[in-house]
């Protein structure tokens, strides 16, 4: 597959380890857990920590052979190259791409959604009005330039970390005052579809760590930073969620946190009474924004590096001559998520969202496992042994069996979309092979 446009303008490489490391948490963390953990709990009442777990097994086992893919092969659209290197497929590269970038459509969306909703609480008339000044926001920033918005990251990403360490700090007293494996009377008993149903919806909280292969084309030594980022990023941000999830159902009872429109002010408005809810819900809107800022950087280069392979029309290719940033594909995509914003409700967007992701996820350590297998394939500088991607393939495989059907449908559609616009990119410019 060859890339085109090589004398364009190329994006500019500004972000080091440490950067790449807090882009990761910062993308992990944020949305999923602000605005999920309360929904994750009326689905699995006080064993909502179960959830976290299954979740997290699914995206340490894909974490890695992404660490080990963007090792190989750092670059944009980095899942689209590395399924075409594999298979030799266009069309798979094409479904997986755009695949992936719908899943961050989807997740913006989502957070929007949630953002609006922390702002205003659910029944204001002013919804609307704020997701699109929000969506609005994040568009110029991400157009001004990757230097800025790192720092916007950086700064959310120290607010919204230091939000859930005031919600573990107040309520840690409560820890061991409830039963951690009671569930909701609708639900029965503890079961494997009960478990890995409710890890459909909170594998959302772990979306972020494939992102960071999309920004490898803007990292310093990407093959050796980009795979300790992503196990960093991993372990940090499954520590705090785990201990998040535990603390909030030890302080407020599984059935009220799921009523809550702001389920974690609510627990620190139970813990201590004396921290101004005001505060709290500025740091959740902090969060937020923090990951639709880097779901919509994710999409933007994804749509950038599907344009340089020829798989998406190449004016979405096109770098601004002065901001170093695809201009073109950030307007078209904060048309496309406007639209999902405006339209979709968080719980579903969410789940289409892991539907989507554990899907590519799938095609992704199945072509580490080819590339492993293939003689004379070049290897990285991350390598993990060959049961990584087939543990990887396994779970995602089983918590999509047990996915949400109205999620599975919205993902269905969004894949029905991107298959006819392959066969309208096909018959007007046959892809390369």
């Amino acid at each position: 597959m060859k890339e085109h446009g090589d004398t364009k303008p190329a994006l500019a490489r500004t972000m080091g380890l440490g950067a790449l490391i807090i882009y990761g948490v910062g993308d992990m963390l944020g949305a999923g857990i602000y605005a999920l953990i309360g929904k994750a709990a009326g689905m699995m009442g006080n064993a909502v920590w179960l959830a976290f777990v299954a979740s997290m097994v699914a995206a340490a086992c894909t974490g890695l052979s992404y660490a080990a893919l963007g090792s190989r092969h750092p670059r944009a659209a980095g899942v689209a190259y590395i399924s075409q290197r594999a298979f030799g497929w266009p069309f798979l590269s094409y479904m997986v791409g755009l695949a992936s970038v719908a899943a961050g459509l989807a997740s913006m969306a989502a957070g929007s959604n949630a953002f609006a909703g922390y702002l205003l609480g659910k029944e204001s008339g002013y919804l609307a009005v704020v997701i699109v000044v929000y969506i609005a926001a994040l568009t110029f920033i991400s157009f001004w330039g990757m230097r800025e918005s790192t720092w916007l990251n950086a700064l959310c990403t120290g607010i919204e970390g230091a939000g859930l360490l005031v919600v573990i700090a107040v309520g840690a007293r409560y820890w061991g005052g409830v039963n951690y494996l009671e569930t909701p009377a609708s639900a029965g008993a503890i079961t494997a579809p009960l478990v890995l149903s409710g890890a459909v919806l909170t594998f959302y909280s772990f979306v972020g760590f494939e992102d960071m292969i999309n920004v490898t084309e803007e990292v310093k030594e990407p093959e050796r930073n980009f795979p300790i980022a992503i196990v960093v990023a991993l372990a940090i941000t499954t520590l705090i969620y785990i201990t998040v999830a535990v603390t909030a159902v030890s302080v407020v009872p599984h059935a009220e946190l799921a009523a809550s429109s702001e389920p974690l002010v609510e627990v620190v408005r139970r813990a201590a009474p004396w921290f101004p809810p005001a505060v709290f819900s500025f740091i959740a809107l902090f969060a937020i924004t923090n990951t639709g800022l880097l779901n919509f950087i994710t999409g933007t280069r994804l749509a950038y590096g599907l344009a340089r392979q020829g798989l998406v029309p190449r004016v979405l290719g096109k770098v601004h001559p002065r901001r170093k940033t695809p201009h073109v594909a950030i307007l078209a995509l904060m048309v496309i998520v406007l639209a999902l914003a405006l339209t979709g409700n968080v719980k579903q967007l969410a789940s289409a969202t892991s539907v989507l992701l554990l899907a590519v996820f799938v095609v992704v350590n199945a072509s580490l496992i080819v590339l492993k297998l293939r003689p004379g394939e070049p290897r990285g500088r991350f390598e993990v042994p060959l049961f990584v991607p087939i543990a990887g393939i396994i779970v995602c495989a089983v918590i999509l069996w047990h996915a949400d059907r109205a999620a599975m449908l919205i993902a269905a559609w969004m894949l029905a979309g991107i298959a006819a616009l392959y066969l309208v990119m096909r018959s007007k410019n046959p892809v390369p092979e």
